[in-house]
């Protein structure tokens, strides 16, 4: 019988169809720990794995019996592509259950950043009165009429894009690839350089994939080209932004501020940041939510059961092309 292995304590109501039809393992609350599973993984044809799981060359070598890596997010850099095509292992992800929660919670932190709403909340719980948020030194700005820059126009970056032209903003774009003339206008986008993107925006919302190409994607010299009135915000990976540039940006007033859901060193954002009144930082909550998750696990299982069973769509990973 077919064995899957799952590394995360994930809501079991997403798995039922899954436990029905194969031998499949489950974790304890705290899920299972890397040695772990590099213990168990020759016993198994499947893996089951949480966005911050390595699966790496040493764990794949191992892993005997294994035909498929479905991975519980729609990002996979903790997944070595290259090395897994080569031993002819198949990859898939979660991309359309994370599309609008991802894209929803970009649009709250560029409202958050800009309006000063956790600032304010901020202040208003400590002082205990209005007049803590004064009238004239605590304005924020709209966002009407302004320019979104997206970096990184795939699922998320489209929702977002039509998100923020329901708030009325302009929005261009740099991507990879430059997207086709009939879905720029459906749209309503414009595509562009991204050293133009960085001149020209009000807001720079990053979406874009982690690969050793977007590594400091925006760095020391990106925050030089932005507007000292810009808010960046990152939704996508932490390391696609130097954090030690960006809080020498924010200083010295490069920019205006920052919303940020992700950070360059996993779960720890550098300590400069937490006292920053103009960032505002949320610990990767991007599809915390009930129903997001549970879909997640249901497209997991469907992925798995596609790819043994052949009777469903796989949300199969393809290499990821230079920017």
């Amino acid at each position: 019988m077919t064995k899957v292995l799952v590394t995360y304590d994930m809501f079991r109501e997403g798995f039922d169809e899954l436990v029905e039809k194969y031998d499949v393992t489950f974790p304890g609350e705290k899920g299972f720990y890397y040695d772990e599973v590099l213990e168990m993984i020759p016993d198994y044809d499947v893996l089951c794995s949480m966005f911050d799981f390595p699966v790496n060359k040493e764990l794949m070598d191992r892993a005997k019996n294994l035909k498929l890596v479905a991975n519980y997010a729609v990002g996979f850099d903790n997944i070595d592509i290259p090395y897994a095509i080569k031993k002819g292992i198949t990859v898939a992800n979660t991309p359309n259950p994370v599309t609008a929660p991802t894209a929803n919670l970009a649009l709250a932190l560029i409202l958050d950043v800009a309006r000063r709403v956790t600032e304010c909340d901020r202040r208003l719980r400590k002082e205990g009165h209005m007049m803590a948020v004064g009238v004239l030194e605590n304005l924020g700005v709209g966002v009407s009429g302004q320019i979104l820059g997206i970096i990184g126009m795939g699922r998320i970056g489209r929702a977002l894009a039509k998100r923020a032209k329901a708030c009325g903003m302009e929005v261009i774009y740099h991507n990879r690839r430059q997207l086709d003339l009939e879905t720029e206008t459906r749209l309503g986008v414009e595509y562009i350089g991204l050293d133009d993107l960085l001149q020209k925006s009000d807001f720079v919302s990053i979406n874009a994939p982690y690969t050793p190409e977007t590594f400091h994607l925006i760095g020391e010299k990106a925050f030089s080209q932005m507007k000292s009135s810009a808010i960046l915000i990152n939704t996508a990976r932490g390391p696609l932004v130097d954090e030690k540039a960006l809080i020498k940006a924010l200083k010295d007033g490069e920019i205006r501020g920052a919303g940020l859901d992700v950070f360059e060193f996993g779960d720890y954002p550098m300590p400069e940041l937490l006292g920053m009144e103009n960032v505002v930082l949320t610990p990767h909550i991007g599809t915390q939510t009930l129903q997001t998750r549970i879909e997640m696990a249901r497209v997991v299982c469907n992925n798995v059961i596609g790819f043994l069973e052949n009777d469903r769509p796989v949300s199969r990973v393809t290499p990821v092309y230079k920017w």
